[in-house]
């Protein structure tokens, strides 16, 4: 930095690619010091900033640590996954099956064996949970299958990436402006339900079950749609209809055609897109625009922020220096309408499983997502506490909690454990304060242990601690405490340790792994408001859990798209693994959809993003219109599969030997990887072998082995050429 300002006379700076290590360098949170490292290494020169839209807590960290001024911009465009290969295959033979079930029974064995033998080709039978299947079961199959397989087409992945100041064009355009107009946002009802209200369905696109059966009236619908009837059984294929009619209606507008509608709302929505969405992503090039404009020391005008197609079209047109949220008002009403839902969804699913209520659980919360949706996931443990949050009516800010009583609740309360992360610990210091005070309160509740689990670990956690010398009332906060995260002054899940060890492939077993993520977050909450050491407290928690979750709350990026999601779920569990002997239950929540959050096992989500997008040709080929950076997406999706895996124990051999098939072992994608970028195709056929040798892969043959060791010393001939050529 000395060198740009004093020899190359650097006027500014424009940081390209989110994030940098520059904001989350050592150092004081806010107001920096001239010992804080962000402030060595830039002090008053100039920052620039292209930043995602949908990430406001980030990017508030480089305004507050490096005095950032952002450019916001747009998320990648996003599509609908839809069908290829073998899945496409199976849509095709359950639509033949159930032909044949009305016009031709005699061949229903015939069809139903070649469903068999493809189903277990694609391990669809794991992914479904089911251990076998035999004919005269396959009708109770076909309906589950049927509907796994309209959740899959249904599923939004990106479609490349975006380029700075470009507006996505073609097929991109229609399918991300879909993406955006399908979710209801004040007043709109959005493009999903008022195709639905017109065509008089019975159906809601949001929460419908997939796999219910169409009646007579729906049928009787979709039959004016020149379609074929037995392809539309139930409310998944109506879904898929409803976007195909979508697509339809959009394209009048791409290509500038009258428009025909179908009804007084669907034409609202399609008025509100030509009029106010599409000249929104029109503008992206004022992303360019302002950038030059900051540049020349003008002013860039503010924005909001968040996730465009979660209800956030107002964040458009990008270019914009985004702002966030007021802490004080989280969690929002709506936010606590969300996130009480999906509490209700974690302990219907555990109770389910189980036969009984969970008593403790653990989760991961991170001040982007807070931003973005209002603290839904704050909302969530207070929901599982039994506490509800107060409002002042006229300012809308919480300014209190109320203790569900037992009998409202209608359940016990369940014990949680936050690992919050370095940006949350400084940014919402109020809302630690509030969520450390629900849970005190609810600790000194005269409940029963059935009841208030945690009041009755605190009980006896105390006397513990009593009897190993501390004082009644240090053993009492000693044994509440429940929030935790790193050392003030560091950021991420153990970025420097668990990150490192997994990159340099330098650890042994699951004990290196927990360790390097226990000495990065035993650091507690303390009712004074200090975070100080606290790893044996830490380790406790850890002992006694039986449900690690992680939320997501948008479709525009997924678990495997980022380094984060393995560090905070990923470290808490084999950090458990290793405290306990075996796995904790593994859930990942989806919030995606607002009306109808979800829960899954973790390992049925990275099975889901792995047949959505993972091996998806469509997200394939997006990636290689991009050269080098594409590549590079493609091997950090191996990475981040191999080291949830690591820490999580969540991945399925066929996983890999499927990532090896369509990264390594496809022709056309292997050469497009060794001609852009030969570092990432080494990388990945050395990432995989890794995980053979460590055990991850087992059920993998000496054929796939030694090649995947070519492919690695191919690619190290290329990039030593490289390197020598240069």
């Amino acid at each position: 930095m000395d060198w740009l300002k004093t020899k190359f006379s650097a006027g500014a700076i424009v940081h390209v690619g989110k994030h940098g290590n520059l904001e989350w360098l050592p150092g004081k949170s806010i107001a920096l010091s001239s010992d804080c490292y962000p402030e060595i290494a830039l002090g008053a020169l100039p920052n620039f900033y292209p930043f995602i839209v949908n990430d406001p807590g980030e990017g508030s960290q480089a305004k507050r640590r490096s005095h950032a001024v952002i450019i916001d911009h747009l998320t990648p465009p996003m599509t609908r996954a839809e069908l290829y290969g073998g899945l496409e295959r199976l849509e095709t033979l359950i639509d033949e099956y159930y032909e044949a079930q009305t016009l031709d029974p005699s061949r229903l064995k015939i069809i139903g064996d070649r469903i068999l033998q493809l189903v277990m080709e694609e391990n669809l039978d794991r992914d479904l949970g089911i251990e076998k299947i035999e004919l005269n079961s396959l009708d109770r199959f076909l309906t589950i299958a049927d509907g796994y397989l309209c959740e899959l087409k249904e599923a939004q992945i990106r479609d490349g990436l975006h380029i700075f100041g470009k507006c996505p064009q073609g097929r991109q355009l229609r399918d991300l402006i879909i993406a955006i107009a399908r979710q209801p946002s004040y007043p709109r009802m959005g493009l999903s339900k008022a195709i639905v209200a017109d065509l008089n369905l019975d159906i809601d696109p949001f929460t419908a079950e997939l796999t219910t059966p169409c009646d007579a009236q729906t049928q009787a619908i979709i039959s004016k749609f020149d379609r074929p009837i037995n392809q539309y059984r139930n409310h998944g294929d109506v879904i898929s209809l409803l976007e195909e009619i979508a697509a339809e209606l959009v394209e009048q507008i791409l290509d500038d055609r009258p428009i025909k509608s179908l009804g007084k709302q669907t034409a609202s929505e399609l008025n509100w897109i030509k009029d106010i969405l599409f000249p929104s992503l029109q503008n992206t090039t004022q992303e360019v625009t302002n950038l030059i404009r900051g540049l020349q020391g003008k002013y860039i005008p503010s924005g909001a922020s968040g996730a465009p197609t979660r209800g956030r079209p107002d964040v458009l047109p990008t270019g914009c220096n985004f702002y966030s949220v007021d802490i004080r008002a989280i969690p929002t009403p709506s936010a606590w309408e969300v996130g009480s839902k999906a509490a209700e969804a974690v302990i219907e699913r555990y109770t389910q499983e189980n036969g009984e209520y969970p008593q403790s659980l653990a989760i991961s919360i991170w001040g982007p997502s807070t931003m973005r949706t209002g603290g839904e996931d704050i909302a969530q443990v207070m929901a599982l506490l039994g506490v509800r949050p107060i409002w002042d009516d006229a300012s809308r800010r919480v300014v209190d909690f109320e203790i569900l009583n037992p009998s409202v609740l209608g359940r016990p309360r369940v014990d949680v454990t936050l690992r919050v992360s370095g940006f949350f610990r400084d940014g919402f210091p109020n809302i630690l304060d509030y969520i450390n005070n629900c849970i005190n309160a609810v600790a000194s509740q005269e409940e029963e242990a059935e009841i208030n689990p945690l009041a009755a670990k605190v009980i006896a956690e105390s006397e513990q601690w009593q009897l190993q010398g501390l004082e009644e009332n240090a053993a009492k906060e000693r044994a509440s405490l429940r929030i935790f995260t790193s050392k003030p002054n560091t950021y991420g899940a153990s970025l420097s340790l668990l990150q490192g060890l997994i990159e340099s492939q330098n650890w042994q077993d699951d004990s290196d792994l927990a360790r390097a993520y226990l000495n990065w977050s035993g650091y507690a909450y303390q009712n004074n408001g200090e975070i100080t050491a606290a790893p044996e407290a830490f380790s406790q928690r850890l002992k006694q859990l039986e449900i690690v979750l992680q939320n997501q709350d948008n479709r525009e990026f997924d678990l495997l798209d980022s380094d984060d999601f393995y560090q905070f779920q990923g470290g808490l569990t084999v950090a458990v693994r290793a405290l306990t002997g075996k796995n904790p239950t593994t859930y990942f929540g989806d919030n995606s959809n607002t009306v109808n959050p979800k829960v899954r096992a973790l390992k049925e989500e990275i099975n889901r993003v792995y047949r959505s997008r993972v091996v998806n040709p469509k997200w394939i080929d997006g990636m290689m219109r991009h050269g080098y950076k594409g590549a590079f997406e493609i091997a950090a999706t191996v990475d981040f599969l191999f080291a949830y895996d690591a820490t999580a124990r969540c991945v399925d051999d066929y996983l890999y030997q499927g990532v090896a098939e369509a990264y390594l072992f496809d022709n056309r994608v292997q050469q497009f990887i060794r001609d852009t970028n030969p570092w990432a195709l080494r990388d990945m056929a050395e990432r995989l072998l890794e995980a053979h040798q460590r055990n991850l892969w087992e059920d993998v043959s000496n054929k796939t082995i030694e090649k995947l060791k070519l492919i690695a010393n191919d690619a190290e001939g290329e990039i030593e050429g490289k390197i020598i050529g240069s």
